[in-house]
């Protein structure tokens, strides 16, 4: 690849459209934090296909049906509407209000280099999957996904604690029956649980123990470094930290694993935001800058973009 890839990008006829499906409160918009961060919102656009419901929420309690079944939302729309933003075409997008539970009026919403798609049944039909270029699943362990649903629900959305909790335990079954099994269909997954260190920390800081899972990409990884320099961790490191790798067996598949916990020196992730900046001749990429610190769910995200950029320089010239 030649020349800033930012340039390379923003030349391009290619709408590169990402994928993220997962449960309600499960972090989906977090985990694609580095991808808008590196590409900025001139190239980034997105969107929660929780637009694309199909009934108001007094409608859904009326009909005893929740987000989570497919009848509940215009999967065919999503569709339509994504197959024209590949093309470069703007769209009339619907909009969901979730304070009110009910539907504002549409905009014109018109796509960007990258597109990030979010939601409940992103990797639900065969059409959706083939219209994505990289595909997310995130998957927090249930504990983890209740204390974020929460705080999400109770503060952003301004519901009150009881009815979160009775949503939760509502739309369980349809979970496990139409969400979790879209986790098959994703390059990559993404789960996380409490932190090894102490479960308060989350709450305290934000830190958990987060697991990449990935399958064998098909495109060539470029050559990329996670190196740590054991002399300065040894005399100055001050936090607990754990990396591991393993060969984990997921949805019938081979994926290699790879987790993070605690915070490690951002002294470290530096060579790793480097390594980001020599592939594409994006500078600076400096997204922790001015930080002693970094948590795992911020190394998971600055991987996960590597991923993703791979995956975007390999479609060079892009994918009909």
């Amino acid at each position: 690849m030649d020349g800033n890839f930012k340039d390379v990008i923003a030349e391009s006829p290619c709408v590169f459209a990402i994928g993220v499906a997962g449960d309600s409160g499960s972090g989906k918009t977090t985990f694609t934090g580095a991808i808008r961060e590196i590409f900025g919102a001139d190239l980034v656009s997105s969107f929660s296909l929780d637009d694309y419901h199909r009934y108001g929420r007094k409608e859904r309690n009326a009909l005893g049906i929740t987000p989570l079944a497919p009848e509940a939302n215009h999967l065919d729309r999503i569709a339509r509407d994504l197959a024209d933003l590949k093309r470069g075409r703007p769209i009339e997008k619907p909009v969901y209000n979730h304070r009110t539970g009910t539907f504002d009026s549409p905009v014109p919403f018109a796509p960007a280099r990258i597109l990030i798609l979010e939601g409940l049944h992103t990797l639900f039909t065969p059409r959706l999957r083939e219209l994505l270029d990289f595909t997310l699943f995130v998957d927090p362990d249930e504990e983890v996904k209740r204390a974020w649903k929460m705080k999400r629900d109770t503060g952003d959305r301004g519901y009150r604690t009881g009815d979160v909790e009775g949503e939760r335990a509502r739309r369980a079954a349809d979970y496990r029956k139409y969400i979790a099994p879209q986790r098959q269909f994703a390059d990559a997954v993404i789960s996380a649980g409490f932190s090894r260190y102490g479960r308060e920390l989350g709450q305290q800081r934000n830190i958990y123990q987060v697991t990449l899972l990935q399958t064998r990409p098909e495109e060539r990884i470029r050559d990329i470094e996670l190196s740590i320099d054991l002399s300065g961790l040894l005399s100055l490191s001050d936090r607990d930290f754990l990396m591991e790798f393993r060969i984990e067996e997921l949805d019938e598949r081979e994926m290699g694993a790879l987790t993070f916990d605690g915070e490690l020196p951002y002294a470290l992730i530096r060579r790793l935001e480097a390594a980001v900046e020599r592939q594409t001749e994006v500078r600076p990429i400096r997204i922790y800058e001015n930080r002693s610190t970094v948590t795992a769910g911020e190394i998971v995200q600055l991987i996960l973009a590597w991923r993703i950029i791979n995956r975007r320089i390999s479609m060079e010239p892009c994918r009909e």
